[in-house]
């Protein structure tokens, strides 16, 4: 072996003279992005609190404000298309903050070519999925680059919410040990959608996204009395991901049971088929809730009462303080035990 040999991975960022697709994947490169280079240049609290939605105080009334961007490829996919996806996704990051969704933004860079056709339906897409959440879309922007230099469609959204007076705030802060986790239904159908429709994988069951607008279901629970400590809907990066950085930011350690996360048996034999772990396959319609122990059954029941989980599931607890190297751990089936670590490349690129 050379001794030269850098067997290190992933390297650190200032190793990368360039961005690479990993940075954005929701793994180890994105993290260190963010944590070495975007955070330290527009450090402020709202940003250090490292959640979904910054909460600001805006004359006594708290609101959640949210912004992302949307890269999906393809632009249709089984269950969705990159309108919804947009929308749903924008609802469900104010939906973490525990606020109520009013307004949104959208900013459209359309690349040259782009059929007529399809932009219209993406657009009635993004609106019909606004109006059944009771939002507006209220304004926004359009760029057109050259084609070949946008993969058809980009589309930026931002959105503002409320939080309700009196409610405790929701945040990776709160979380203690002895709180349960759950998650909202089954796991990695969106990430293998897209993955199936793109490499034109000829499946023996229909896989369709689970991109839904959450925030009903997470009004629904919270004004239940539940007392919600964290939420996290599961995009880039997955269960794994939003649950570490959660432990992460919190300073605490978790134990999962493999055998109660909820992953379909079609998705399953597909991320084995691959070589996917389904626990980081991206997810748009799935969230993860840190609720306290004593609380996790009734805060099950009330989310099973909604369409949108009805597959809800406890899957593990919060632990205490963790070793900072690895925070998450995993009892699997065979009563062995792994630990949780992020990607350190790109394992499913152009996911949402």
């Amino acid at each position: 072996m050379s001794a030269d040999m850098d067997l290190s991975c992933p390297a650190p960022l200032g190793q990368y003279e360039r961005i690479l697709m990993a940075h954005g994947g929701g793994g180890q490169l994105m993290q260190q992005l963010l944590d070495r280079l975007v955070q330290p240049v527009f450090d402020n609290p709202a940003l250090s609190a490292r959640h979904d939605s910054a909460v600001i105080d805006c004359g006594g009334q708290r609101i959640a404000f949210t912004t992302d961007s949307y890269v999906v490829k393809p632009l249709f996919f089984p269950g969705g298309d990159i309108g919804k996806l947009a929308v749903c996704g924008t609802l469900n990051d104010l939906a973490m903050a525990g606020a109520r969704p009013l307004w949104l933004s959208a900013a459209l860079i359309i690349e040259e070519g782009l059929p007529v056709g399809d932009l219209e339906q993406i657009l009635r897409s993004m609106a019909a999925t606004a109006r059944t959440a009771g939002v507006a879309i209220v304004t926004g922007d359009t760029k057109v680059v050259e084609r070949g230099r946008g993969d058809g469609l980009f589309i930026n959204t931002a959105g503002i919410g409320l939080i309700e007076p009196g409610r405790p705030a929701i945040q990776p802060a709160a979380v203690r040990a002895g709180d349960a986790i759950l998650v909202s239904g089954d796991l990695g159908r969106h990430g293998i959608a897209i993955m199936a429709r793109r490499e034109g994988l000829d499946l023996e069951t229909a896989i369709e996204s689970d991109c839904a607008d959450l925030s009903g279901l997470v009004l629904d629970l919270l004004d239940s009395g539940i007392e919600v400590h964290c939420l996290r809907d599961l995009t880039r990066g997955g269960l794994a991901s939003a649950l570490i950085e959660i432990a992460e930011t919190a300073g605490v350690g978790m134990q999962l049971d493999e055998e109660s996360i909820p992953v379909r048996e079609d998705v399953a034999g597909v991320c084995e088929l691959l070589g996917f772990d389904p626990l980081h396959v991206a997810n748009e319609g799935r969230f993860a809730a840190l609720v306290p122990g004593d609380q996790a059954e009734r805060a099950l029941a009330r989310l099973r009462q909604h369409p949108l989980g009805a597959g809800a599931a406890g899957i593990g607890r919060v632990t205490g303080t963790a070793q900072p190297a690895a925070p998450v751990h995993v009892r699997t089936r065979y009563g062995t035990e792994r630990l949780l670590l992020r990607l350190s490349g790109e394992q499913l690129p152009r996911i949402c």
